[in-house]
């Protein structure tokens, strides 16, 4: 009896960590011609003032749904350096095979440290790169295990950038960081270029399904993304009437009305996607004709 217990417990024990590993994946579209992925470029490991492993990092992103990381220990900075003494590329080092293993691309790269001024700089790809155009970039800056800072219950992330490439590699990586096709993943914000903003809305976003009559027109649509719109509506004719506020939210199908006024047929719907941002404090501007 005693033996069968131990047995029991053993396979338990197996089955809870085989569940342990399980990909939450981030569901956003591809902008045409491109594909896009998830990257977290700004993290540490105990190899400078970080508080886990670097093989830890690896997990967490692979359990989060990223496509890749770079760990950025700092170089002048290393609190640990009486309990460990190693190169400055030692974390990638020890983080290659897992991320290997669980397909996250590794980037190498290092926080350079100074005191203010100049302060403190990131550097990825490491060889020289425009000082002038360069691309938005979203990081976490996570020195402990992730989910004391995120509360992933609560469906919350980590800040990343949503890199466009045309290969899944390190190479297709730092191509579209070279030509600036990235888009900053901050709560439910998203900063980028206006092409890149519109191509994200339009291919998150199916029209399912269109009803008219002569006083009003219905749009059922559908969210296939886990991205969330937050629309309000801006200047437009006053014969078409829909919403002031409205929210799109992820993984979701909605109905929304637009009455029609004063013999109006159709027009366009103007609103502002407020929480994405092409420019300081201005949601991207957008219209659809009915």
């Amino acid at each position: 009896m005693k033996k069968s217990s131990i047995i029991g417990v053993l396979i338990l024990c197996f089955t809870f960590w085989g569940k342990a590993q399980v990909r939450n994946e981030i569901r956003v579209p591809d902008p045409e011609g491109y594909r896009t992925l998830k990257c977290d470029f700004h993290i540490h490991t105990v190899f400078s003032d970080g508080l886990v492993w670097p093989t830890v990092r690896v997990d967490e992103a692979y359990r989060e749904g990223l496509d890749a990381i770079a760990l950025t220990e700092h170089l002048e900075y290393r609190p640990h350096r009486q309990d460990i003494i190693a190169s400055h590329n030692r974390s990638y080092e020890i983080a290659e095979k897992t991320a290997r293993n669980n397909q996250v691309i590794l980037i190498r790269g290092s926080e350079i440290t100074r005191p203010m001024a100049p302060g403190h700089f990131n550097a990825i790809f490491l060889n020289d790169c425009d000082a002038l155009e360069l691309p938005m970039i979203g990081t976490s800056d996570i020195h402990q295990p992730i989910q004391t800072d995120i509360d992933f219950a609560r469906g919350q992330h980590r800040t990343m950038t949503f890199v466009f490439v045309r290969e899944r590699s390190a190479e297709g990586i730092r191509e579209a960081l070279l030509h600036r096709r990235t888009a900053v993943y901050m709560d439910e914000k998203v900063i980028a270029e206006e092409q890149w903003l519109k191509e994200l809305f339009e291919k998150s976003i199916d029209i399912e399904d269109i009803k008219r009559n002569e006083k009003s027109i219905v749009i059922t649509l559908k969210n296939n993304s886990d991205l969330t719109f937050h629309l309000k509506k801006t200047r437009h004719n006053p014969g078409l009437v829909y919403f002031r506020e409205y929210t799109i939210q992820p993984q979701c199908r909605h109905r929304i009305e637009i009455r029609l006024e004063n013999n109006i047929q159709g027009g366009d719907i103007n609103f502002e996607i407020t929480n994405l941002y092409a420019a300081p404090n201005k949601g991207l501007t957008y219209s659809y004709k009915v």
